[in-house]
């Protein structure tokens, strides 16, 4: 008998707390949150021109250190007094296409120029080192999205009178990507 008073008196304990406890009423928010969800479609990004220092002849008195240079709009910077410039220039230009009104963020680190003849690098810097860059580091995309915006890349090497002849290339690794 002793186990049926325990249990009949733990299910009137458990019945007293419940009708003496205060039921929990709902509240509302003094303010509600908002909730949002931006849907862009996928960035396209593609080279369209390949970059180009054309032809670099060093000329000058032994020995130097210049700087050639090609803007992102195009414009050719020789010191003539240590190399001639000739041939033709071309910036690399890329098209991103992307959603209408949104802006994309372009990164374009160094390239590093190898030699088909042996030899060291070279490095085509896309920076000149004051923190200015040869191509934008923004582009707006506007109402083109669809049709896409083309920018263009610039950049700069240095050039000793010791540097070896011969033809240098490599890639460029540009990145874009929504703000």
């Amino acid at each position: 008998m002793t186990k049926l008073l325990r249990i009949t008196s733990l299910a009137a304990t458990v019945a007293a707390l419940a009708l003496t406890a205060e039921p929990a009423f709902a509240v509302n928010a003094s303010s509600n949150a908002n909730a949002r969800a931006r849907v862009l479609r996928p960035l396209q990004l593609s080279s369209t021109q390949d970059f180009d220092l054309g032809d670099i002849v060093l000329s000058g008195a032994a020995p130097f250190s210049t700087v050639v240079s090609l803007a992102e709009d195009g414009t050719l910077t020789c010191d003539t007094t240590k190399v001639t410039c000739s041939g033709t220039t071309s910036v690399a230009k890329y098209q991103v296409i992307g959603t209408n009104n949104q802006t994309v963020t372009v990164s374009a680190p160094d390239v590093t120029l190898s030699n088909a003849n042996g030899g060291p690098d070279l490095i085509l810097r896309t920076s000149d080192g004051s923190g200015t860059t040869y191509y934008p580091t923004s582009v707006p995309l506007g109402a083109s999205g669809n049709a896409g915006v083309e920018f263009s890349i610039g950049g700069e090497i240095t050039l000793t009178d010791t540097t070896p002849d011969g033809l240098y290339t490599g890639q460029f690794a540009v990145t874009a990507d929504y703000q």
